[in-house]
C-alpha cells in the first residue's frame, strides 16, 4: 500500500485522538471474511470520536469506512487506502410509555429485535434474524417480509462527512427508497436511532419471530458462514404498489445454483446469495457475481444490481 497513504490516515487517527488497532486486516471484520489491510483502522465507541475521526479524516483528504457488522460488503483485496472506523457505539433505550425504542448504532438489529419483543412491543419482529448492526440496517433501509426499518424510525442523531452532529426530528430527512437512504448518498453516519413501535402480545411477537426464523434457516446460510446476504437487488415492481420481483427467481433459472470461482460459490438453496467457503478472495467473488449476472443478461435482458458494495480498489483484468 502506499506509504503516503498509510501516513495520512495515521495522521489522521492521532489528531482525532483514536487510538490504531495493532492488526490492520479487514477479512475479519466482514461477514464474507475477505478484505486486505486499511491504511489506518480504529474502534469508535462514542459519538465524539465518530466526529472527529470524520473531521480530521476530511481536512486531510484521508477517505473513511465504516465498519458494523461488515454485512452487505466486499472489501478489495488490496485493502483499503484510508482510515477504517469500527463503530462500537452502544446502547439501548425502551421508553414503555411511549412505545419506542431508543438505540445506537452499534448494536446488533437481532438484540434489537429480541429486546423489542420481550418488552412486549410490536413492529420490529420483521427483522428477526437479520445480521447486521442498526446502523447499517437504517442506512440501507433493511427489509424483509413486508417491514423496513425507515417505516418505524421517528428521530435519530445524524454524524454528517464533515464531522457535524445533527439531531433529525423528521424522518423525511432521510429519503428512505429501496436498500438506500440520504446516509449513503451524502456519506453521513447514523449514530443513535429512535423507533416508534406498538404495544403486543409478547407470546404472539415470539411465535412470529420464530416463523420468520425458520424460514431464514431454510433458505439462508447458517450463523457463522461467510456470506454478505443476497448479492444483488431484487428488480423494481412492473407496477406502482406491486411486488418487487426476486433477483434469486432469474438466477435460479440460468443455473447459478451450479456457479463457483474457486472458494467462491452460489449457496444451494438461494441463488442469490455467495459464500465463501474457505479462502475465496474478492477477484473470486467478483468474477462470479459478473458469470451470475452475464447469464441473466443475456437470457432475460436484465441488468442486475448489486446490492453488496464493493470498496477499495477494483481488480483489474
Amino acid at each position: 500500500m502506499d506509504s503516503r497513504a498509510v501516513k495520512a490516515a495515521h495522521e489522521a487517527a492521532r489528531r482525532a485522538s483514536l487510538t490504531l488497532e495493532a492488526q490492520c486486516a479487514l477479512a475479519p471484520y466482514t461477514s464474507l471474511g475477505i478484505g486486505g489491510p486499511a491504511a489506518a483502522l480504529c474502534a469508535v465507541s462514542d459519538i465524539e470520536g465518530l466526529c472527529r475521526g470524520l473531521r480530521h479524516a476530511r481536512e486531510l483528504g484521508v477517505p473513511v469506512l465504516l465498519l458494523g457488522a461488515g454485512t452487505n460488503l466486499l472489501v478489495s483485496d488490496e485493502g483499503w487506502p484510508g482510515l477504517a472506523l469500527r463503530l462500537q457505539l452502544t446502547g439501548l433505550v425502551i421508553d414503555h410509555e411511549r412505545c419506542t425504542v431508543r438505540v445506537a448504532a452499534g448494536v446488533k438489529s437481532r438484540l434489537l429485535v429480541e429486546e423489542t419483543i420481550a418488552a412486549s412491543l410490536a413492529g420490529l419482529e420483521f427483522a428477526s434474524g437479520l445480521p447486521g448492526t442498526v446502523g447499517g440496517a437504517v442506512a440501507g433501509n433493511a427489509g424483509c417480509f413486508g417491514g423496513s426499518f425507515g417505516d418505524r424510525l421517528i428521530r435519530a442523531m445524524v454524524v454528517d462527512a464533515e464531522g457535524n452532529a445533527h439531531s433529525i426530528e423528521d424522518p423525511a430527512w432521510f429519503h428512505f427508497s429501496y436498500r438506500g437512504s440520504r446516509l449513503i448518498a451524502e456519506g453521513a453516519v447514523l449514530a443513535e436511532a429512535t423507533f416508534a413501535l406498538c404495544p403486543g402480545d409478547r407470546e404472539a411477537l415470539q411465535s412470529r419471530a420464530a416463523e420468520l426464523l425458520g424460514i431464514r434457516r431454510d433458505k439462508h446460510p447458517l450463523p457463522g458462514e461467510k456470506t454478505a446476504g443476497s448479492y444483488f437487488k431484487n428488480l423494481p415492481p412492473e407496477q406502482p404498489g406491486g411486488r418487487r420481483r426476486a433477483a434469486g427467481e432469474l438466477l435460479d433459472a440460468v443455473g447459478a445454483k451450479a456457479m463457483r470461482v474457486g472458494d467462491a460459490i452460489v449457496f444451494e438453496r438461494h441463488a442469490n446469495i455467495i459464500v465463501n467457503r474457505g479462502a475465496a478472495s474478492a477477484r473470486d467473488v467478483l468474477e462470479l457475481a459478473d458469470q451470475m449476472s452475464g447469464a441473466v443478461r443475456r437470457t432475460f435482458g436484465i441488468v442486475l444490481e448489486p446490492e453488496v458494495r464493493l470498496v477499495g480498489p477494483r481488480p483489474a483484468g
